[in-house]
């Protein structure tokens, strides 16, 4: 008959008492090396090594929450998205996942998908959880927190946010002028969904560029998204209402990448070739631009780039800057591809 293997004892936790023994110094000595504090500089560096290979040795393994508790710092922030997995949101959190990661912090996503309720529910939560700041992207801020806040593609000045935010006269400028300059006329344009952060101020920067290129912005030719969506189903149905209108354009302008894609179906079940027949630009570059039939022109929003830079901006503001600009202005890029090209009658 088989013995029963009965399960060995479980391994002592090794305490900075027990290191402190091993080397013969004393626990406050071998904290202060181990938790890397400024007071370590008066330890000679043969010292600190010694401590460092005997906790090696040792298997020793901080204890993170007793060290929090000491501090009472989390070393923790919440970021606030309207959805994961979407082109635009998660680059920008790829964005500030790489450069926490660098500074040794952890995040708790939230997502709320526009509802206010749920918003202001797991704000709260957050802060609970010991948060020492917020990031928030694409996602409209309505009162100043009660943490240290970053808001990508915030508009809304509040005391107590950084709002990062791209240029979107320049933007416009880039694509019309673009558009303009293959001899692009009739151009069709998307406005955003009024859940988007971004749609109304993209919207003004477009009317503000197209008036002073003396491009005339036809009603007929314009189509306001009305749903929420993060597939080319966000462009496709708007594209298809253009064309039922019988108003012909040969440029259309999406309101993102996504709409734009799912604007070059439309166009060519319609029988119409993107670029031959009919232009297309996006806005934003996102991963899949570059990868479709046609590939896609674009306004280049470098979003991991705004990312990275929300979170060391949060980052210097919990680690007491005072000095924190309200404002940070990200400047776009044209990228030419295979969807537009000249007006057909040139």
């Amino acid at each position: 008959m088989a013995r029963t293997k009965r399960p060995g004892p479980k391994s002592a936790v090794v305490t900075i008492k027990a290191v402190a023994q091993h080397v013969g110094l004393t626990p406050g000595t071998v904290s202060v090396v181990l938790n890397d504090s400024p007071a370590a500089r008066a330890i000679p560096q043969e010292t600190k090594d010694r401590i460092r290979a005997a906790a090696k040795e040792l298997n020793y393994r901080p204890n993170f929450f007793a060290r929090n508790l000491r501090s009472k710092r989390t070393y923790m922030i919440g970021v606030i998205a309207e959805e994961i997995g979407d082109s635009y949101g998660s680059l920008v959190i790829k964005g500030i996942e790489e450069h926490l990661r660098t500074m040794d912090y952890s995040f708790i996503t939230a997502v709320h998908r526009h509802d206010e309720q749920l918003l202001s529910k797991y704000t709260q939560l957050l802060v609970q959880r010991g948060v020492e700041g917020f990031i928030a992207v694409d996602t409209t801020i309505h009162e100043a927190p009660s943490l240290p806040t970053v808001a990508v593609a915030g508009h809304k000045k509040l005391k107590g946010v950084t709002n990062i935010v791209l240029d979107h006269v320049r933007a416009a400028t880039l694509a019309l002028n673009h558009l303009t300059s293959l001899g692009h006329e009739r151009i069709a344009f998307m406005k955003g969904s009024p859940l988007s952060s971004d749609s109304k101020v993209r919207w003004t920067a477009i009317c503000k560029v197209a008036q002073n290129l003396g491009l005339k912005i036809d009603p007929e030719l314009t189509v306001q998204i009305d749903i929420d969506d993060s597939t080319p189903q966000l462009g496709y149905p708007f594209t298809k209402q253009l064309l039922a209108r019988n108003k012909p354009f040969t440029a259309l302008f999406g309101y993102n990448d996504i709409s734009a894609l799912g604007a070059i179906r439309a166009l060519q079940e319609h029988g119409l070739r993107v670029p031959r027949d009919v232009s297309v630009m996006g806005f934003d570059d996102i991963p899949s631009a570059a990868f479709n039939t046609p590939t896609l022109t674009t306004v280049r929003q470098p979003l991991v780039r705004m990312g990275q830079m929300a979170a060391q901006t949060l980052l210097e503001r919990i680690a007491g800057k005072n000095n924190y600009p309200s404002e940070i202005a990200i400047e776009p890029e044209l990228v030419e591809r295979e969807s537009t090209a000249k007006a057909p009658w040139l």
